[in-house]
């Protein structure tokens, strides 16, 4: 199907690509700077939607699972040309980032052990953690707007933190909460859906959940229901669970492939998201240079190549599932008071996840030793205070003044800080 917006004319297919292959390209500094890019283009210059059907768009996408930003870029597809628009658009959002993901994991494999590429990713840690706590701060203004938003955050800390209770759950018991506590006016929309036909969405979903299972179930036989499809499970499991974000599914992350699969180290987690800071592209690509380094550590580059292609179709197959089903409901869904409730409970609990990952992070960067103590079901995380990274902790602040305070671009940032890592190494 196609749309027209009534601002500006549909445009042809070539045209339209052009601008996705563009936002692909230049789509640093994540989801808020990519949301930003394609307002610039898609609304402020090709006039192809208006405010109000960018930011309903926008709405819907973040009730979704998964990066909102690719989500968005495939909304804009499907609207202007249908399924095949969104394919394309989805598709030009991720693959340039994932071109450069998989040359930095290939560098990363072979190199990652030199003293000057360890020396650089010092400093990469450093920024990274900044980048962290600033999604931190970011995340909480818009999120924790009542008192029980802020006890959801502060539940959802203590949950992961202190009891490592799985982030899905956590997410669940929240967006529980919200939908049972929605005022009683929850029960009448506020607008009417445009009608489609049920068999449609039925057809829609059966061919997106083929898509998405088919070719994991037969690599699954085919490897014996070895490495492989252990990696799509999880990441498919990962990919129904990513409210909030790349940040906010990093801690459950982090905890699964470094502690309970023991694929990657803590080291190799948090280098993994230095290198996706560097890209562009949704920052969940992260997901894909962790199945590169656990596929090449298992068997080598050529299961590297075959875990980077499992982790990215199980990762982004959903996505267009969620665009190509849910969008001919766009207007009722983001009227519903109750599903709306339960999205802000779930940002408050992403607000504690993000805690969690922020202190988690600071600990393993700022730190070269920390132990983690276990009192029944209590974990609690003590770091050496003598093993203290001097030169981290400069670095760190350094990436403070200058992208907090200074609002210059993640790439230079990361950059400069990667280079002093390299040149005073010897200091820390």
């Amino acid at each position: 199907m196609s749309h027209s917006n009534s601002k500006s004319p549909t445009p042809s297919l070539n045209e339209a690509v052009r601008a996705y292959f563009k936002v692909g390209v230049l789509s640093f500094g994540g989801p808020a700077a990519q949301i930003a890019l394609m307002h610039k283009i898609f609304v402020d210059e090709k006039q192809w939607l208006n405010e109000k059907q960018y930011l309903g768009a926008l709405s819907f996408c973040m009730l979704l699972p998964g990066p909102e930003a690719m989500q968005l870029a495939t909304y804009v597809g499907w609207r202007l040309h249908g399924m095949i628009g969104g394919l394309l658009a989805g598709l030009l959002f991720v693959l340039p980032g994932a071109v450069v993901m998989f040359l930095l994991g290939l560098l990363y494999a072979y190199f990652g052990n030199a003293g000057w590429v360890e020396s650089a990713f010092l400093g990469i840690k450093a920024v990274v953690l900044i980048i962290v706590i600033e999604a931190l701060l970011r995340v909480s203004k818009r999120a924790l707007l009542q008192v029980s938003h802020w006890v959801i955050a502060g539940l959802a800390f203590i949950s992961i933190f202190v009891f490592e209770i799985p982030y899905p759950l956590v997410v669940v018991m929240a967006g529980l909460f919200g939908f049972i506590t929605a005022t009683h006016d929850a029960d009448s929309p506020k607008s009417q859906v445009h009608a489609v036909p049920l068999s449609q969405t039925l057809r829609t979903t059966l061919l997106g959940l083929g898509a998405w299972f088919l070719p994991l179930m037969l690599v699954g036989m085919l490897t014996g229901w070895g490495f492989l499809y252990a990696l799509g499970i999880f990441f498919s499991k990962l990919a129904t669970v990513t409210f909030g974000g790349a940040y906010a599914v990093l801690a459950y992350m982090s905890q699964e492939v470094v502690f309970d699969l023991e694929w990657l180290t803590t080291a190799q987690m948090m280098d993994g998201l230095g290198l996706a800071e560097t890209t562009p592209g949704p920052l969940i690509l992260v997901t894909q240079l962790v199945g590169f380094m656990a596929g090449f550590q298992v068997g080598g580059l050529a299961l590297a190549v075959g875990a980077t292609l499992m982790v990215l179709w199980v990762t982004f197959i959903p996505c267009f599932l969620w665009i190509f089903a849910g969008a001919p409901y766009i207007e009722w869904i983001t009227a519903q008071p109750r599903l709306k409730n339960a999205l802000s409970a779930i940002t408050a609990a992403v607000v504690g996840v993000i805690l969690s990952l922020s202190i988690w992070f600071g600990l393993h960067v700022l730190f070269s030793q920390v132990h983690k103590e276990v009192f029944g079901i209590v974990n609690i995380w003590r770091p050496a205070v003598d093993s203290i990274n001097l030169l981290v902790l400069l670095l760190a602040c350094l990436g403070y003044y200058l992208l907090i305070l200074r609002h210059k671009k993640i790439i230079y940032v990361l950059g400069i800080c990667a280079v002093l890592g390299a040149s005073f190494s010897h200091i820390a």
